[in-house]
């Protein structure tokens, strides 16, 4: 925690010191979000709340196991209700990302605007105090006092970085901003001189600091609590609303809080590597019949596998966020075919999931269920593929035998209505 006094103005001619700073209250402000935000308010009412004047301005941190949301007065008091229901959504998003128990990047100024930039691309911008960094927005201009203080050169590096700042695509991983940021040949002559940064650029929107200070011990117990805490904020969101947050980002919160299934484990007794067997001739093996006369042989054994999403009515899209999110963690394993059903399989819209490729997924289908259509669509490619995953609720009648193994990836609640035959496999979402 820093111990820094609170400034009349930052280098943008904000504000952060009133007179109405002895009337706030901050009580308004978090029922208010309780009924807009309950996502967001379930996470908030998590955390211990701090006042501090020894931030100039707020910030999320843990201190001896307990997690806190530290906030100076005289800032949240400069701000209009609308800036501090923003600024309580950006809190809440550095613990949905992890951003206070992963090891920051050096600079860790470059990592703290990248983690920024990251979130502040998920909240509407009138939402945003001043000093927040907006991807695709330039920064705000400096104020009259920054300008006098500033050399020449401290202003052109404020100016080709906010350029910067204005050309990044909204919506990309903190990775993304950091390695964009520092590609950049104005902020790699600044970072020996670290403290230029906080000059010509203040101190941003919030305070970042002691998020450095866990053992490891700490960050993984404090790791598995911000889980829990998400977890339970989207359980109550699921039964009260998710307010703002939409719905690609209510499916990167289903990848975070997931319980990983051990795909490893569950392909090797689901498909076994030993299916489907490629030969290839290579000279750099000894034919074992004719040695140095004919190349050697390379087998490599592979498994290809099916999985068919049901996206029939009684899948809701809770239960089809937390499908995607486990097809992503599958996906980081091992390539796969994916296509859609309901009553019949959508072949058409069918694809090979690469291995490590990023794919943005939707309900495209709302009718019935019939898991015959999936097993039919498997038999009839018993010759491309080893086995099929049938991602359901489990609600509808029992399909023929299968030709290809058959595995069964069921939600939390979720059922076969149907005794499964001993050669299929059924696993079941914690």
């Amino acid at each position: 925690m820093s111990n820094k006094s609170t400034a009349n103005k930052n280098v943008y001619g904000q504000e952060v010191c009133s007179k109405k700073a002895a009337a706030f209250d901050l009580t308004p402000h978090l029922v208010a979000l309780m009924w807009d935000e309950p996502f967001y308010s379930r996470i908030i009412r998590s955390l211990n709340k701090k006042e501090s004047t020894d931030i100039e301005t707020a910030g999320v941190l843990c201190d001896n196991g307990v997690l806190n949301f530290w906030w100076n007065r005289n800032f949240l008091a400069s701000l209009s209700k609308k800036k501090i229901k923003g600024l309580l959504k950006h809190e809440c998003l550095h613990l949905v990302f992890c951003h206070t128990t992963a090891r920051r990047k050096d600079p860790h100024i470059i990592w703290n605007w990248a983690t920024d930039l990251a979130i502040n691309s998920l909240i509407p911008k009138n939402e945003l105090p001043k000093g927040g960094l907006i991807p695709g927005e330039a920064l705000p201009e400096l104020s009259k006092e920054a300008l006098a203080k500033l050399s020449q050169q401290e202003i052109e590096n404020h100016n080709k970085i906010s350029n910067l700042i204005a050309s990044l695509p909204k919506e990309k991983t903190s990775e993304f901003y950091y390695y964009e940021l520092m590609s950049n040949d104005t902020i790699k002559e600044m970072v020996p001189h670290p403290d230029k940064f906080e000059m010509v650029f203040g101190n941003g929107m919030d305070d970042h600091q002691g998020w450095d200070e866990l053992s490891d011990g700490e960050r993984e117990m404090v790791a598995e609590k911000i889980k829990e805490i998400i977890r339970s904020a989207a359980d109550e969101a699921d039964k009260k609303g998710w307010g703002s947050v939409s719905a690609s980002m209510r499916q990167t919160i289903r990848t975070a809080i997931s319980n990983k299934v051990p795909w490893q484990s569950v392909l090797k007794r689901f498909c076994g590597f030993s299916n489907r067997q490629n030969k290839e001739n290579t000279v750099t093996r000894l034919n074992r019949k004719y040695p140095l006369i004919h190349p050697g042989s390379k087998y490599e054994y592979k498994s290809t596998i099916a999985v068919y999403i049901d996206e029939s009515g009684s899948v809701s899209n809770r239960h089809l966020e937390t499908f995607y999110a486990e097809l992503n963690s599958l996906s980081r394993i091992t390539d796969f075919w994916l296509y859609k059903f309901d009553t019949n399989v959508n072949e058409k819209d069918g694809f090979l999931w690469k291995k490590g490729k990023k794919v943005n997924l939707s309900r495209t289908r709302y009718g019935g269920t019939c898991f015959q259509a999936p097993t039919d669509h498997a038999n009839a490619n018993k010759d491309t593929f080893d086995g099929f995953i049938i991602f359901t609720d489990g609600c509808a009648p029992e399909p023929s035998f299968s030709k290809v193994k058959r595995g069964w990836l069921l939600t939390p609640d979720g059922s076969l209505a149907f005794n499964k035959s001993n050669r299929d496999i059924l696993i079941k979402f914690n």
